[in-house]
């Protein structure tokens, strides 16, 4: 099965959530609970959004999480991979060191896929998810 990890699901669940609320800073806290997420979980991906510029936090009793990106100019793979690393649906499409890789007869057609896969997520918008 291909899908997204964890991180990612909860990192776009805490976007929308954020965009949703008309720039009012926004708690790891709120959004864990409202989202029945385990609050640390949610706290690390706040601040892995944070590392990468999606977010910004202000500190303190009365601070919080907001959007720092143009959620239109962000494309969902850029966000994947930001979060998860290169995109691939299996290991050689980002890695060249499998042992197989001499003798593979599907990594062409693997390949195709991988890369059909990464046309669609570059075609969609953050601001589309979290719209």
């Amino acid at each position: 099965m291909l899908k997204v990890t964890k991180t990612t699901e909860y990192g776009l669940i805490a976007m929308r959530h954020i965009n949703g609320q008309n720039n009012k800073l926004c708690s790891s806290k709120t959004i864990a609970t409202q989202y029945h997420i385990p609050i640390e979980i949610m706290a690390k991906t706040m601040q892995k959004l944070c590392k990468k510029g999606y977010l910004r936090a202000i500190k303190g009793p009365k601070g919080g999480y907001f959007l720092n990106k143009n959620l239109n100019s962000i494309h969902l793979v850029d966000f994947i991979e930001d979060i998860e690393g290169p995109f691939g649906i299996v290991e050689c499409s980002v890695d060249t060191n499998c042992n197989l890789l001499d003798f593979c007869n599907i990594r062409r057609p693997i390949n195709k896929i991988n890369k059909n896969i990464r046309e669609i997520l570059n075609k969609i918008s953050l601001y589309e998810i979290t719209n």
